[in-house]
């Protein structure tokens, strides 16, 4: 791809690969999309529900806060029942660091600097070496150490760098190596500042964020500003965006920000135009409509949807499945950008959803060939 069109090529930046739980960070390995639950952790049955609901979404990686001794008594329940790793949300009280460490918690998100002495960042590191954990290190601007606050005068990208900077220095002098880190702020422009200059200065995975962005609009447009431009320069290895809206919001806008970069892909692609009066469909319910009755796929493909013939046909065959609309309620359907037959309005949604379905299914069992011919060639 990159060759033909060279304009599309990002160039990741090189980090060392740590493993939380299953899933690799880092080291070329795929852009993870994470989230984080709302849910009281001591009401086990509920954040299990949630968990289950962004596994659905795509989540690669959840984290649940133990704030508290009764989040983390049945924390082994949660870490259990889910089927991607959990990272625990550790602030000020280590023992719910190592509480979690103990039942299965797969990275530790803590500041080292914020958990007391060094013993206690030491008992930490044990806990983490011990039961196979990694660590995130999360460095947020509105939580800067007072010596720094006061240094710099404000939160700065110099400040956000020299706190993490602290920090990886505190578990690097107990032999711990398996970190990433993260300098998250709710100003885009220190934010991204802050990032492109801790990228420079150290080869660990960087978790990105823009933290407290907003709710689902304003913090979608924020995070992809800030998170965007990031990954666009090549940076970051796995992403959360923070949005007052539901943790499957979340990671839905996450994939979206990695497939519009090219950088990943999972489901249904779509193009659509914003309509117009020459619109021969009502574009706008019909692609509310198609994703949300196409939320299911989870293979990789493309479909566009066009109110009228002017980009329509141009559009349709880039993708693998196109719609365009026509007069007298009649419409185009395309199949891997060809004109193939017309559909009336009245049937158009059930038949979309029946060839993207269909689609799917013959992509799949195209991938699952290929697999077999590979292991038969082996």
């Amino acid at each position: 791809m990159s060759a033909v069109r060279p304009w599309r090529m990002i160039e990741r930046r090189q980090s060392r690969q740590i493993m939380v739980g299953k899933v690799p960070v880092g080291g070329g390995a795929p852009i993870s999309v994470q989230t984080m639950t709302n849910t009281p952790t001591e009401d086990v049955a509920a954040t299990i529900d949630q968990i289950r609901r962004c596994e659905d979404a795509g989540a690669d990686i959840v984290r649940v806060s133990c704030p508290t001794e009764e989040a983390t008594a049945n924390f082994d329940q949660i870490t259990r029942a889910a089927n991607v790793p959990i990272v625990a949300d550790i602030h000020f009280h280590y023992k719910r660091a190592l509480e979690a460490a103990d039942k299965g918690a797969a990275c530790l998100r803590i500041n080292p600097g914020n958990i007391g002495s060094s013993d206690r960042v030491a008992e930490v590191v044990r806990a983490a070496k011990a039961n196979g954990c990694s660590i995130r290190i999360g460095v947020n601007a509105g939580s800067l150490e007072k010596d720094l606050l006061e240094k710099y005068g404000e939160p700065c990208p110099e400040a956000l760098i020299e706190s993490a900077l602290d920090h990886i220095k505190l578990l690097q002098d107990h032999d711990f190596h398996e970190y990433k880190v993260a300098v998250k702020a709710s100003d885009v422009f220190l934010a991204v500042a802050a990032y492109m200059g801790l990228a420079e200065t150290v080869d660990c995975p960087l978790h990105l964020g823009i933290t407290e962005a907003g709710g689902l609009i304003g913090g979608t447009v924020k995070s992809s500003i800030g998170i965007g431009n990031l990954l666009w320069a090549g940076i970051g290895d796995t992403i959360r965006v923070s949005l007052s809206a539901e943790p499957e919001r979340e990671v839905k806008v996450g994939f979206e920000m990695l497939k519009a970069l090219g950088l990943r892909t999972r489901g249904v692609r779509v193009v659509s135009c914003p309509s117009c009066s020459r619109q021969g469909f009502d574009v706008i319910r019909t692609v509310e409509a198609l994703e949300a009755r196409l939320e299911h796929i989870k293979t990789p493909m493309s479909l566009s949807v066009l109110g009228c013939v002017v980009n329509g046909p141009g559009e349709a065959r880039e993708t693998d499945i196109g719609l365009t609309g026509g007069g007298n309620g009649k419409h185009m359907v395309y199949l891997s950008g060809v004109k193939d037959h017309h559909i009336e309005s009245a049937d158009m949604l059930d038949h979309i959803v029946r060839l993207v379905e269909a689609k799917a299914a013959e992509i799949e069992d195209g991938m699952s060939d290929a697999g077999n011919a590979t292991v038969a060639a082996e």
